[in-house]
C-alpha cells in the first residue's frame, strides 16, 4: 500500500500516518522527522537545516527528492508506506511522479486533510507547549501556513485532477478516532 498525505502543518497528518502506519504494518514517511533526525548530525549540512528549519522556510527540493528515492527504494518500504510532507511543490511532484513511473511505484490513494487555519494555529500552538519544539511559534506557524497556501495547496490540487481516483479530501477538524475509520474504510473500500 503506497499512500500520500496531503494538508497544512498541524492537521493532523503525523498523528494519522503513526496510527495508520502501524495499523498496515508500512512505513511511516515523515519529512519532519526525517529533517529533525538529521539535525542532531551536527555537520555542516545540519547547521544549515536548523537555519531553514528555525525561521519557518522549507528545505531545497534537489536535498528532500535525494532523501526521499533513497527511502523509497530501501527494503524498509517494500510492504508499503505513507508519504507525509513530501512532495510539497510542483518541482517535487513531477520528480516523484517520474521517479515512482520509472521504478514502477504506483500510488494506492492519496489523502488531502482539510481544515480551518485558525484551528491549525491552536493545535500547533498547543503541540509547541508539549514537545517544546523550536520550529513551533506563532510567525513561524504564520510562514508555514502561507508557504502551504502557496506551494504545497496547488500540488494537491494538481494530484487530485491526475490521480482523482485515488483522491479523498478528509475534514482533519474532526476527532483523531473519527479521522482514523474514515482512512482505513476508505483504504478498505479502495477507489472511488
Amino acid at each position: 500500500m503506497k499512500i500520500v498525505f496531503f494538508g497544512p502543518p498541524g492537521s493532523g497528518k503525523g498523528t494519522q500516518a503513526k496510527l495508520l502506519s502501524k495499523e498496515l504494518n508500512i512505513l511511516h514517511l515523515s519529512t519532519g522527522d526525517i529533517l529533525r533526525d538529521k539535525l542532531s548530525d551536527g555537520d555542516l549540512l545540519s547547521i544549515k537545516l536548523k537555519e531553514v528549519m528555525s525561521s519557518g522556510n522549507l528545505v531545497s527540493d534537489e536535498i528532500l527528492n535525494q532523501i526521499i528515492a533513497e527511502k523509497l527504494m530501501s527494503k524498509e518500504c517494500s510492504n508499503g508506506y505513507i508519504l507525509d510532507g513530501y512532495p510539497r511543490t510542483i518541482l517535487q511532484s513531477e520528480f516523484f511522479i517520474s521517479f515512482a513511473k520509472s521504478n514502477e511505484l504506483n500510488l494506492d490513494i492519496i489523502f488531502n486533510f482539510k481544515i480551518d487555519f485558525k484551528l491549525v494555529e491552536e493545535r500547533i500552538m498547543h503541540r509547541s507547549k508539549q514537545e517544546q519544539r523550536s520550529d513551533d511559534n506563532i510567525d513561524v506557524i504564520k510562514t508555514r501556513i502561507d508557504k502551504y497556501i502557496k506551494e504545497t495547496y496547488p500540488v494537491s490540487q494538481f494530484f487530485s485532477k491526475n490521480f482523482g481516483q485515488k483522491f479523498f479530501t478528509i475534514d482533519a477538524s474532526q476527532e483523531v478516532s473519527k479521522i482514523q475509520k474514515e482512512l482505513i474504510n476508505i483504504i478498505k473500500k479502495g477507489q472511488k
